[in-house]
Parts: C-alpha cells; structure tokens; sequence
C-alpha cells in the first residue's frame, strides 16, 4: 500500500513535468539542436517500452522487439524501424542487452519502498 499511495504522489507530480518536457523536446526538436532532445527522447522511448509494452524501463523499445521478435507487435516495430535503419532493433538491442543482464543480476530491478532490508 505505501509503494502505491508514493507512486501516485509521485505520478501527480511528474505527469505536468513530463508534459513540459514533451513540449520542449517538440519544440527545441523542431527548431533547435536535435542533440539537446536526444536524451529526453530516449526517456519517452524507455517510459513508453515501460508502460505499453510492459518491458523494461531501462530498456528501448527496440531492443525489447528485439529479444521479442517471434511476438506479433514486435514484428511490426522490427519492420517500421528498418525502414529507417537496417537491423535497428538488432543494434539496440546489442547495445543494451549487458545492461538488462547487469540490472537483473544485481536486482536493481526490485521493489525498494516499503520493503524491509
């Protein structure tokens, strides 16, 4: 119950912020330097892999194709992504493999509020 009712509290802060943020990087992305969004974009990119896709929230939505690619969404996303890039989603997911593998073997990954040590 505390790691929901923090969430909540938490989410109700982030959710105008991230709205700003979505602006900003729409904005700035479109008239500014595209390096100063980069990151921000990948923030959307791992929140939506999260969120939709129930995956990793350290993870692209790429890569998680990637290591789902047998499934019927991530066929899609393996297709849409290679007409910007061959093998995209196979790079991503060479790239941020080690990461997840290093996550989940430390548990970093795990519950941390209201957990007992």
């Amino acid at each position: 119950m505390k790691e929901k009712l923090a969430g909540t509290i938490l989410l109700c802060a982030l959710v105008p912020l991230m709205i700003i943020g979505y602006l900003l990087i729409v904005i700035v992305g479109t008239f500014g330097k595209v390096s100063r969004v980069r990151q921000g974009v990948r923030a959307l990119d791992h929140f939506v892999n999260a969120t939709l896709f129930n995956g990793y929230a350290w993870e692209s939505v790429s890569s998680h194709a990637w290591r789902e690619r047998d499934k019927r969404w991530a066929k899609i996303v393996i297709k849409v992504t290679d007409w910007f890039q061959k093998n995209h989603c196979k790079r991503a997911n060479s790239r941020e493999q080690a990461i997840i593998d290093l996550v989940r073997k430390k548990h970093l990954d795990d519950q941390t509020i209201g957990k007992q040590l």
